[in-house]
Parts: structure tokens; C-alpha cells; sequence
């Protein structure tokens, strides 16, 4: 999963930057609103955490703009605490959570979990698939109830397979959501990462599908 991290702050947005990277999401980040802007109008985000103050461009245009072109990726809001008035501008114009400044870095990561299970049209934060279950909240993997260890690049690669499950995702798609901008990137990754996760889970877990991408197969 590819989260756009948008803070002016520096500390806090490299605070919030290790911790979405350690929690298994591939992080790009923007220090204004005119970067954010251009990032989230042309990059493939599974969501984006938005702070409302920032310079160049307030946060609540900017996510104006993304509404108004069509963009449709899920958008907590870091607000003030006292500016309720911002919480109520935010939501309607087309954010999906808030988050008021102090919080906890726990709550905005079960935040961010939900806003990407819904947009998924998922309910629960346990993902399965046959005896294959992956927890969101933790990041773990169990098969028939045993740990498994997967890289974090290999538990990405899972996630957004679970997420999507029974469609079919192209290579490039995979690449666009597992990597952040400034990873090197190379889709031929992507192959062996997928090699690992069979090695891992099961042959037959993942399906190629010629031509196309892959899909996860659907287990009983």
C-alpha cells in the first residue's frame, strides 16, 4: 500500500514517515500544498494523510482539487484540535476522517487501516483467504494458524493482492503501489517477490495471468 504523507512540519513529518513505513506502507511525502497538489493529481495513492495548514496551498483546496478532477482516494485530515469549523470544511469537501493534532500515532494508523478496508469494500482488519489470514492492525501472516515471516516488500505485495482479491493486477500497478517515488523501481521485483510468496504460502497462491498481471487465487 502508497500513502502520500502531507505535513509542513518537518520533525512531525518524518516522525509520521517512519512510522507509516514501519506499519509496511511505501511512503511519498509533500512539505506543501502546491507539491501535494501535483503529487496526488498524478500519483496512484491507496490514501493520503493531509494536513490542512500549509504553505503555497492550503490543505482544504488542495483536496478540493483532487475532488473536483475525479480523484478519488481516501483522505484523513490532520486538523487543529480547537478548529472544529476546518473539520466540518474538510469533510465536506470530500475528506473521509479527521485526526485533531496532538493524537496518537496508534489511532491514525487504525484510521488509516479503515479508510483503506472501505475503499476496498472491506469490513474487518483480518484478511482471508482460505487458511491464509493477514492481520492489518499488526502486519502479520498466519497459515493454518503457524507465523509466517515475510519481507516487508513480500508482505505488500500480499496486502494489496488481498485487498483486490479476485481481480486481476497488472505489473505495473503493483509497482505503482508497492514503491514510493524515489524507489529505484523495476517491475522485474515484482517476479520475485511473487516467486517468494508462492515458495512461502503455496503455488498456487498466486495466479499469473498471461498477458495481464496476476491475481490472488481464491482458496476454500
Amino acid at each position: 500500500m502508497r500513502v502520500l504523507l502531507v505535513e509542513d512540519e518537518p520533525t512531525l513529518r518524518g516522525q509520521l514517515k517512519a512510522v507509516l513505513a514501519q506499519a509496511g506502507y511505501a511512503v511519498d511525502e509533500a512539505a506543501d500544498g502546491g507539491q501535494a497538489a501535483h503529487l496526488g493529481a498524478t500519483e496512484p495513492y491507496d490514501a493520503v494523510v493531509l494536513d490542512l495548514g500549509l504553505p503555497v496551498l492550503d490543505g482544504l483546496t488542495v483536496l478540493q482539487r483532487w475532488r473536483a478532477a475525479g480523484r478519488t482516494t481516501p483522505v484523513l485530515i490532520l486538523t487543529a484540535r480547537d478548529g472544529w469549523h476546518e473539520k466540518v470544511a474538510g469533510i465536506d469537501a470530500g475528506a473521509d476522517d479527521y485526526l485533531a493534532k496532538p493524537f496518537h500515532t496508534e489511532e491514525l494508523l487504525a484510521r488509516l487501516r479503515a479508510l483503506v478496508r472501505r475503499s476496498h469494500g472491506l469490513a474487518s482488519p483480518l484478511l482471508n483467504n482460505g487458511d491464509i489470514t493477514l492481520d492489518t492492525r499488526n502486519g502479520t501472516v498466519t497459515q493454518a494458524g503457524a507465523t509466517v515471516s515475510l519481507t516487508a516488500h513480500e508482505y505488500r505485495l500480499l496486502a494489496y493482492l488481498m485487498h483486490r482479491a479476485g481481480q486481476v493486477v497488472s505489473r505495473s500497478e503493483l509497482v505503482e503501489h508497492l514503491y514510493a517515488q524515489d524507489f529505484d523501481r523495476d517491475s522485474n521485483t515484482v517476479e520475485v517477490f511473487v516467486a517468494r510468496l508462492r515458495r512461502k504460502l503455496g503455488a498456487d497462491l498466486i495466479e499469473t495471468v498471461r498477458g495481464l498481471g496476476y491475481r490472488l487465487a481464491a482458496r476454500g
